[in-house]
């Protein structure tokens, strides 16, 4: 019988969906509606000591749609971190884990490039019992000001540092979450790594432009009549995190086997979750999906996972992640094996026509006798 349950970096799982951080885990009322709907997990909105200079516009979302309007297949985002209080988060988070103990709670934390700050919110989070970290150097947009997000994450020296202050401070398991607005994602993931951190997610969302109006002429979405370049996700970006997951996981594989990756990208069905777990993910986020969707979603996604997992006979997650990892290669190795096998595909048909070769007067056939003049005829010009 295939199971979902799963253990990740020691964090026991029902199943490897997970709240990925943003507006779906923004207090305590939505945090317990996922747990008590079955989500593996919640990474609760991210926080930062001092709210007060954390201040949302509206609108903050635009949407691209199919050409016949009735599916959203892109998203993007201008919103910030969290609003609310640190000392109130501090107090739900206390008050989460006494209605759900065995819920997997995980604080979403991001700061300046201070040590004491991240000291200061690693200890202050870990008394409330939460059960892991995950280190926000991702968000694309919000506090570039502050040199917050993806400010910290798109050098990979800032990320093993600041990797580092948090490793020296955290009891609980530690997960860095990756931008995708770099040119390749394993320098930072590798630079949190070294620093010690268990896992990575990937990806956080990608920088963009939604769409200019035609009529007025001023970018979405407009805010006093203008905008500023928002975090793009949905199910558009999935190719892309699927190849930075892949590579991600090629890159766990050679230089730190046993730590892990929790995938995001455009994640709406079981399916999806499958295809980035047979690229090495251990466990897939969900947010914009949650947006889209509700947090009833996650029912329908794991009847999803166990009907791909049954129909290939993998009782486990652990017995299909990363199996498709090993059909990536260079393009040249591509051009190689295409010529081999064309080649053997060549020397069987010669094989073949060898055997055809008449080799005595006995083996001639008057049916067949043209072709067996050809066969052993040579052409001139």
């Amino acid at each position: 019988m295939a199971t979902l349950a799963t253990t990740v970096d020691g964090l026991k799982l029902p199943n490897p969906f997970i709240i990925g951080s943003g507006p779906p885990g923004t207090n305590l009322n939505v945090i317990t509606r996922a747990f008590r709907e079955g989500w593996g997990a919640v990474i609760a909105k991210t926080i930062s000591l001092d709210s007060s200079k954390v201040i949302n516009v509206t609108p903050r979302y635009a949407k691209l749609m199919t050409n016949d309007g009735k599916e959203v297949v892109g998203w993007e985002n201008i919103e910030l971190i969290s609003d609310r209080p640190f000392n109130i988060w501090l107090d739900e988070f206390k008050k989460c884990k006494d209605q759900f103990p065995d819920g997997v709670l995980i604080a979403s934390i991001m700061e300046e490039y201070n040590r004491d700050a991240w000291s200061e919110i690693v200890g202050r989070c870990q008394d409330t019992g939460v059960d892991a970290f995950e280190l926000n150097f991702s968000c694309p947009h919000g506090l570039p000001e502050r040199k917050m997000g993806a400010a910290m994450g798109e050098n990979a020296e800032i990320v093993e540092e600041v990797c580092g202050w948090v490793m020296s401070a955290a009891k609980i398991p530690v997960w860095a979450k990756m931008t995708p607005n770099v040119t390749r994602i394993t320098d930072p993931s590798r630079g949190a790594f070294r620093a010690g951190a268990q896992g990575v997610s990937a990806i956080n969302t990608i920088r963009s432009v939604m769409a200019v109006n035609l009529e007025t002429l001023r970018p979405e979405p407009t805010v006093e009549g203008c905008t500023t370049p928002g975090g793009y996700s949905c199910k558009a970006v999935r190719p892309i995190a699927l190849r930075m997951v892949m590579e991600i996981a090629t890159m766990i594989r050679r230089e730190f086997p046993g730590r892990t990756v929790s995938a995001i990208g455009g994640i709406e069905s079981g399916t999806d979750a499958a295809q980035f777990i047979l690229l090495g993910g251990d466990t897939t986020q969900v947010c914009t999906g949650v947006m889209k969707f509700g947090y009833d979603m996650v029912k329908r996604m794991c009847d999803e996972l166990l009907a791909f997992m049954e129909k290939h006979k993998f009782e486990t997650l652990e017995d299909f992640k990363g199996k498709s990892l090993d059909y990536f290669t260079t393009h040249a190795e591509l051009v190689r094996m295409q010529k081999e096998r064309k080649a053997k595909e060549k020397a069987a048909a010669d094989e073949v026509a060898a055997k055809k070769m008449v080799k005595a007067d006995s083996e001639w056939s008057g049916d067949d006798f043209v072709k067996q003049s050809e066969a052993l005829a040579r052409g001139t010009k």
